[in-house]
């Protein structure tokens, strides 16, 4: 497929101390924004090798904004914007000085079914400078798989599955049918997982509507020691616990999940599950979403 990562996320941002605060404390990413910003006002924050993997756009409110997906190559760009073109989605190119503040040759945007927006990119301009974890964080597990995952709301759920699996080329990796309580007249909510590369998946489509334009999304630390020192940093900060510490069922991951200040979740984890070969991978869906753990209802205290 064309699309090989996730490989940046922008969050709009009507306050961006607020997310520089999290991101570094809390989160334990690098802010980078001195030697990125381009007079934009925008936040960088840095997480691996790349330029920055997290961009903070001001704005008049908060909320997720936009997932940027990568192309490992001007032709697998090219084949992506002809897929899309063909199938009637309207495309826009980037100027150069927009491409500049992404740190990309090459930047194209469009939206979904749903208007969830994206950005489409090759060449990343990077300096290859490690992370410097402003809290020790030794690292975060990115490379080919890209920066984590992203949850999706999709309430024109069919068309949505359409798009990413038949326009974009992601694969299913898993299922779930969920309700949110008892009551067998509550209609059943479909979320899937989708993958782009080895990781199990790199989106979530959930067939609802979401305020924040995510439900949430999930960078993955290398041990499991990382998740626990980040929920001491979260109790410490006051953040909101969304989701108590559980190991999912699908991806493998031990997590859990806390309030960002752009109105959707972070999940943040350890030993996700990576799928080698595709082709000997059997598509399950599962009726719990974790193994054990993952109380969401304190999320609602």
């Amino acid at each position: 497929m064309a699309i090989n990562s996730l490989g940046y996320i922008g969050v709009h941002c009507s306050d961006t101390k607020a997310w520089q605060a999290y991101g570094q404390q809390v989160l334990g990413m690098q802010d980078v924004t001195s030697k990125l910003d381009k007079g934009n006002k925008s936040l960088y924050l840095k997480m691996d090798d790349r330029p920055f993997r997290v961009v903070v756009v001001p704005a008049g409110e908060d909320r997720f904004g936009f997932c940027g997906w990568e192309c490992n190559s001007e032709q697998e760009l090219a084949d992506t914007l002809n897929t899309l073109q063909q199938a009637g989605v309207g495309v826009e190119e980037a100027s150069a000085a927009e491409a500049a503040e992404r740190c990309v040759h090459k930047l194209f945007r469009f939206a979904d079914p749903d208007g969830n927006r994206h950005e489409l990119y090759w060449g990343v301009i990077s300096d290859f400078c490690r992370l410097v974890s402003p809290v020790g964080v030794s690292g975060f597990v990115t490379g080919e798989q890209g920066m984590g995952h992203v949850v999706l709301p999709a309430p024109n759920f069919d068309a949505m599955i359409g798009f990413f699996r038949d326009t974009l080329g992601f694969g299913l990796s898993d299922l779930m049918n969920i309700r949110f309580s008892d009551d067998p007249n509550e209609p059943v909510k479909r979320l899937w997982f989708m993958h782009c590369n080895s990781r199990h998946h790199s989106l979530g489509l959930f067939e609802m509507d979401h305020p924040a334009g995510c439900v949430h999304t999930m960078f993955e630390v290398e041990s499991i020691d990382e998740v626990g020192l980040c929920e001491d940093r979260r109790i410490a900060h006051d953040i909101k616990l969304s989701a108590t510490l559980g190991r999912h069922a699908n991806d493998h991951m031990v997590s859990f999940y806390m309030q960002s200040p752009g109105g959707f979740d972070i999940e943040y984890g350890a030993e996700g599950r990576s799928i080698d070969n595709w082709d000997e991978y059997s598509v399950f869906e599962s009726t719990v979403p974790s193994f054990w753990g993952h109380d969401f209802s304190v999320g609602q205290s």
